[in-house]
């Protein structure tokens, strides 16, 4: 995608590289009959077909609450933690059981990933898990997220899987986020009130007039409303990535999306996900350290664009973790770049100057050959 987007048709929604997919509870679900298999069959296969091309899918999926109230013999979905914890608990399990089964079956892999609102607030964890869903999509293994509902609490809940797709969207830069739930889109009014009430097609993320067109509901199942969708696709546009809402009940929602059927409501936004992180990483004034570079590594890095390895690196100042922003700095003290390191101080010190096969006998593991990847560094 283009480095901006003060428009985006349709047609561009196919070049989209690394895609998150929300899936609502109701779409999947009902407190009767618990999960409906057919359904979850039906969105794996177009998961299985966007991967054959090429596509990064990582899937958000509700419906764990809803299964293990079904299995429960609840009627209603609780309102107490603690119950919700123990449905969640039963149902995960049938959950994942439908999507491994489905995904088996084409060929493709599956893993679970259960997270809480800490694990994305924690630098360290937040990196841990980034890394882990780019390992596993990097090796066609369709990653499964779910709110960790057993052992959240209102402290630490996301809230709905809205806004949590949205932050995973963030975590690894989605090109696009898609929310699939029961209705076509954003609406223009309630048609409930107004019969002339009709689809917003496109608009901006961050348009402020489109939260007043969005009701507060939400269903029997489900946490969240059209609210959270809206919102959810403006934090996703921080990190540049593009966000459909359309309704699951289409078939073949997702392959008639990537190929610009006008389905569901576009909010686009406004950079691309490499601008937008290269950009917050250009605006951070404050680095936690300078790692001073040999002249090699300048040109490399001025004239090739390459990534800065251990190899080039002649010392390390500063105090700073991995995730930190940094200062790449020659030996005249002119700074060059500035980026995000995946190594902390000490761990830079240790290991400037070696080839990326030494690290792990001098620091015990080998997180990244890069010290700074050139996704993550930008030149001064």
């Amino acid at each position: 995608m283009s480095e901006s987007n003060p428009v985006v048709s349709r047609a561009d929604l196919d070049r989209a590289r690394r895609i998150v997919i929300k899936v609502g509870s109701s779409l999947l679900t009902s407190l009767e009959t618990g999960l409906e298999r057919e359904k979850i069959q039906s969105y794996c296969a177009e998961i299985a077909q966007l991967m054959s091309l090429g596509k990064e899918v990582i899937l958000v999926s509700s419906g764990s609450i809803a299964e293990g109230c079904m299995r429960l013999g609840w009627s209603s979905r609780p309102v107490e933690v603690h119950r919700l914890q123990a449905a969640a608990a039963v149902g995960q399990i049938g959950l994942m059981q439908a999507y491994e089964h489905a995904l088996k079956g084409l060929g493709c892999g599956s893993a679970m990933i259960m997270l809480t609102h800490e694990d994305l607030a924690d630098r360290q964890r937040y990196l841990n898990a980034r890394a882990t869903l780019k390992t596993l999509t990097d090796v066609s293994v369709v990653p499964i997220i779910n709110e960790n509902d057993t052992v959240a609490t209102d402290e630490i809940r996301f809230g709905d899987n809205d806004t949590l797709a949205a932050l995973v969207a963030n975590l690894v830069e989605a090109d696009l986020l898609v929310i699939l739930t029961d209705v076509s889109g954003l609406l223009s009014a309630d048609p409930r009130v107004d019969p002339a009430a009709y689809r917003i097609e496109a608009a901006p993320a961050t348009d402020e007039s489109l939260a007043g067109l969005a009701g507060e509901g939400a269903g029997t199942l489900g946490r969240g409303g059209m609210v959270t969708k809206i919102r959810a696709a403006r934090l996703a546009a921080r990190s540049g990535a593009h966000t459909v809402i359309a309704s699951g009940r289409e078939e073949r929602v997702l392959t008639r999306l990537m190929s610009g059927e006008n389905l569901g409501t576009l909010l686009y936004a406004e950079v691309s996900p490499m601008a937008a992180r290269k950009r917050w990483i250009a605006g951070q004034l404050r680095a936690k350290g300078d790692i001073v570079i040999d002249a090699g590594a300048v040109r490399a890095l001025q004239q090739r664009g390459v990534s800065l390895l251990a190899a080039g690196i002649v010392q390390c100042r500063g105090s700073f973790n991995r995730g930190d922003v940094v200062r790449c700095v020659d030996q005249g003290g002119t700074v060059i770049a500035q980026g995000l390191s995946n190594y902390a101080a000490a761990e830079v010190d240790a290991i400037k100057g070696l080839a990326s096969d030494e690290y792990t006998g001098v620091i015990g593991y080998a997180a990244e050959a890069e010290v700074l990847h050139r996704d993550n560094l930008v030149l001064i």
